[in-house]
């Protein structure tokens, strides 16, 4: 069991990063914005998914061989990155009535949820943060490791989880609005497009 000391520790940390807008909540912001709190909050669960599941792999130690291979990092980088460009390629290009952009989203909360959790698997700056971040708070005389892991990322995963709710309550009706005004429902794809090429551009820059 993590003792109090170090559990208040990174939980301040933790509150800390989830208070920073990142390429999670910037991605749910712009899903819930776009297709509504339904798709934001899909998107969210998304994210908590990828995150589980780096959490699993940082435990089983599958995530340090990738990080440890300079080849492994860089394919799993680029698919990230090149997943991301083409989603917001499609949402760039993707034709939108005005008239008609408020009576259903465009995407559906079943993919939006599978395509955030393969947006946030392949993003290999999840994983070192799984690696590097974690174990700074893993005590041996705490007991099991891995059972330590397993809280200190489910905590995460967990506050990640409800910051991305939040944001997807607050964007989703701010994008009711957007979605019943005619000009910038025209421009709404681009705008939400454009996040996720920057997205995909950042995780390309990633450094090991």
């Amino acid at each position: 069991m993590i003792d109090q000391t170090t559990l208040l520790t990174y939980l301040a940390i933790l509150l800390g990063f989830v208070l920073i807008p990142g390429p999670a909540v910037l991605l749910t912001l712009a899903r819930a914005t776009a297709g509504g709190t339904r798709v934001g909050i899909a998107t969210g669960l998304g994210i908590a998914t990828g995150d589980v599941i780096h959490t699993v792999l940082a435990v089983v130690g599958i995530s340090a061989v990738v990080l440890a291979s300079a080849t492994l990092f860089t394919v799993v980088k680029f698919l990230g990155a090149v997943y991301l460009v083409y989603l917001g390629v499609r949402a760039m290009l993707e034709k939108v009535d005005p008239a008609q952009a408020n009576s259903r989203p465009s995407l559906s909360a079943a993919l939006a949820y599978r395509q955030a959790v393969l947006a946030e698997v392949l993003n290999p700056k999840s994983a070192m943060f799984f690696l590097a971040f974690l174990p700074q708070f893993v005590k041996p005389e705490n007991g099991a490791v891995w059972l330590q892991l397993t809280q200190l990322g489910l905590l995460f995963v967990f506050m990640g989880l409800m910051t991305n709710i939040g944001v997807a309550f607050s964007a989703g009706h701010l994008g009711g609005y957007l979605r019943r005004t005619p000009v910038i429902a025209r421009w709404q794809g681009k705008f939400v497009g454009s996040i996720y090429c920057a997205l995909g551009v950042r995780v390309a820059l990633q450094e090991r």
